[in-house]
């Protein structure tokens, strides 16, 4: 079973970091079953770290881009920048979460040759455990005008996934969060399967 908090309409967790972490430590009082995951923007590495020492299993952090001109351009960040989103991903990870990106796909731009070698560049780091691909639903015009367009040819999306299965095969390319096997005594514990 899986606890997610931030999911779909109801806003971004950090935002109630503080509220987040009673509930998930009275899920570990109760039990160290299931998995609690995380759904975020990432714009805060302190209240990461805080959530998955308080039990935290899992957390997926939502991209666009791999650059930070792009990454800026449709987040629009305020009082954070694109750094810590990205130390976000290297604490969950030095934590012992399972990390999964959530990596809004625009074709034409996250397929680009620009894009695709960031995103090799960001796997590389061995921080991520999975990549989630999702649709941007967004006004395709909008995204044009206000977004800038890697550079490069369009490897296609279809090639862009080969390209993470050929260089990175142990990083799971998926659609949803999953169970993730930990066994919880209020300490992180690496178990078997992670990262698979």
């Amino acid at each position: 079973a899986i606890a997610s908090f931030g999911q779909g309409c109801e806003g971004e967790p950090l935002l109630q970091a503080g509220t987040t972490e009673r509930a998930i430590r009275l899920i570990r009082a109760g039990t160290g079953r299931g998995t609690i995951n995380l759904n975020t923007n990432g714009y805060d590495p302190r209240k990461i770290r805080a959530l998955a020492r308080a039990g935290l299993d899992s957390v997926r952090i939502s991209l666009n881009s791999s650059l930070k001109k792009q990454y800026d351009a449709y987040y629009r960040p305020l009082r954070y920048s694109f750094s810590d989103v990205r130390q976000s991903i290297r604490v969950a990870k030095t934590e012992g979460l399972f990390v999964s990106i959530n990596l809004l796909v625009f074709p034409g731009y996250t397929d680009r040759d620009q894009e695709a070698s960031g995103l090799l560049r960001l796997l590389r780091q061995g921080n991520i455990d999975m990549v989630q691909m999702r649709n941007l639903s967004i006004d395709p015009w909008w995204h044009i005008r206000t977004v800038p367009r890697p550079r490069g040819r369009a490897l296609g999306i279809a090639g862009l996934i080969a390209l993470f299965q050929r260089e990175f095969p142990k990083v799971r390319i998926d659609y949803f969060n999953v169970p993730v096997k930990k066994r919880w005594d209020g300490h992180p514990t690496m178990s078997e399967g992670r990262g698979s």
